[in-house]
């Protein structure tokens, strides 16, 4: 996995990142390479929400599905004696 599509995975816009705070993309993305995302993850836990609110990932939302035929209502049969 690469730091970019860590980033994908975090839902963090990884150019717009890069392009606004060079100096700590750089440095992430040394560490990444040397660890593995599990232990990356961990050390800079309180410090990737506040990157994903500052970059957040733009995704298309996906289109809703056209509306189906409502089902039939089932009626509860009487009991008989």
């Amino acid at each position: 996995m690469t730091f970019e599509e860590y980033l994908i995975s975090k839902r963090i816009d990884g150019a717009a990142f890069q392009a606004k705070e060079p100096a700590l993309w750089n440095e992430w993305s040394a560490l990444f390479e040397q660890i593995s995302p599990a232990s990356f993850t961990s050390q800079k836990l309180y410090l990737i929400n506040p990157i994903r609110r500052k970059y957040p990932l733009r995704v298309e939302a996906p289109q809703t599905p056209k509306p189906t035929a409502a089902k039939p209502v089932m009626k509860p049969k009487p009991k008989i004696n």
